[in-house]
């Protein structure tokens, strides 16, 4: 049986993310596909959420989880990256409040970022001294907490919707840069439970979302795509036979249809 399910990886400072994901690659037979649920950059450590098999095709609803970061900012001090691999000058001129924004924020992403422009990353051009221009989008920052302040340096733990760039959050705060970042968890997935030898499989992978169990005759549609009639599911759910998850399905005016399929007999 091909291979399927979720590594908790324990992404370390230095390699990419795209190293950590060929690394886990190299272990599964020629022609396994492997993805991620959203990149850490270099400078940063913690859980990254790595893909195997049909569960790459599920990957949105990984990626749209929650996140927790433990981030330490240097104060008095600016990076043009936001972060210590860029161009760093000290000002000496200290934050004051340690306060970061809390709720909904219209946030820019940072110009050195793998948001596309044109076809490019930001970063590609950011690089080349070009001009980059981002559109805000919505985030939302659910807790912003200090834990420690020493000197130039304070530590933070965040929570935050999707897409949050917690390099332009510690920015916020004003002459301060992001020196170290570690994401400790991905929705109900923990860095302390991470495993890179572990694959967990599609069923307790895919537990966020709630289950519905399927009689003989409709989990035979659902292999073929069909849909199902509704029976009170607000959002999208795990449609498994006997334990084996089938399909993720998502409601859509009176049906629930099989949005992602990962096999048939």
């Amino acid at each position: 049986m091909a291979p399927a399910g979720v590594v908790l990886h324990p992404k370390p400072r230095g390699p990419t993310s795209h190293d950590v994901v060929a690394a886990v690659r190299r272990r599964f037979p020629r022609g396994t596909k492997v993805g991620h649920a959203g990149t850490l950059d270099p400078f940063a450590s913690g859980l990254l959420l790595v893909l195997v098999g049909p569960l790459t095709r599920a990957q949105r609803w990984f990626t749209a989880l929650p996140k927790t970061y433990r981030a330490v900012a240097r104060l008095g001090w600016t990076s043009d990256t936001g972060d210590p691999d860029g161009r760093l000058a000290r000002t000496g001129r200290m934050p004051d409040p340690l306060v970061l924004p809390v709720g909904e924020l219209d946030q820019v992403p940072p110009a050195h970022s793998a948001v596309r422009v044109g076809g490019r990353r930001a970063y590609e051009l950011a690089r080349r001294g070009e001009e980059v221009r981002l559109e805000p989008r919505r985030v939302t920052v659910h807790r912003a907490e200090r834990l420690w302040h020493e000197g130039e340096r304070a530590g933070f733990e965040i929570e935050c919707s999707s897409g949050t760039y917690v390099r332009s959050l510690i920015a916020s705060l004003g002459d301060a840069y992001c020196e170290e970042l570690e994401r400790t968890a991905i929705g109900p997935f923990r860095l302390e439970d991470a495993d890179p030898e572990r694959l967990l499989a599609p069923r307790e992978a895919l537990g966020f979302l709630p289950e519905r169990q399927l009689a003989p005759k409709e989990a035979e549609g659902v292999r073929q795509g069909r849909a199902l009639t509704l029976a009170g599911e607000a959002g999208p759910v795990r449609l498994a036979e006997e334990g084996e998850v089938l399909a993720i399905g998502e409601p859509r005016e009176r049906e629930l249809g099989p949005v992602v399929v990962f096999g048939a007999r």
